[in-house]
């Protein structure tokens, strides 16, 4: 059941900031957002944005396609997970050891490239965010909240 839907362009850098921070300071804590979109469309850009308004350090923020998890201390503790380099399915989530981030009901868990979990089954409070567009074009982003979300396979 969606609870709230918006979609909003951007045209640069510092507004798909600007709507990260909009958006982080609505987090509570036990919120799983789940950002999709291609390389180069600001998923990272958007979550420099959502640390920000929890008293993280933007510039700490960087995109942990290599390390999977980067945790991330502020007002809340923010898993900034990527799974790019990670092939489709169940396996992306236990390579993250997602069932353990889960557990920290009071942490907020922001996966990029989301799609790649394929069917894994994830609990409520579910922030959906697609990011359409790349390069010098405007960005097209589609904010959802979502209860009881099962993601399905691309």
């Amino acid at each position: 059941m969606t609870i709230s839907d918006f979609k909003v362009s951007s045209h640069s850098d510092s507004e798909t900031f600007a709507l990260g921070e909009r958006l982080g300071r609505e987090l509570t804590g036990g919120e799983i957002v789940l950002l999709d979109g291609p390389l180069g469309a600001g998923k990272t850009m958007l979550v420099k944005g959502i640390a920000a308004a929890l008293g993280i350090d933007q510039e700490e923020v960087t995109s942990p396609s290599f390390t999977l998890v980067n945790p991330h201390h502020g007002r809340l503790l923010v898993y900034h997970i990527d799974l790019y380099r990670l092939d489709a399915g169940a396996s992306a989530a236990h390579a993250v050891d997602l069932d353990e981030v889960l557990t920290d009901e009071h942490a907020v868990v922001v996966i990029e490239w989301a799609e790649r979990l394929g069917r894994y089954p994830l609990p409520d409070n579910i922030w959906r965010i697609s990011i359409l567009g790349d390069g010098d074009e405007p960005r097209l982003i589609s904010v959802s909240k979502q209860q009881a979300l099962m993601l399905e396979s691309t």
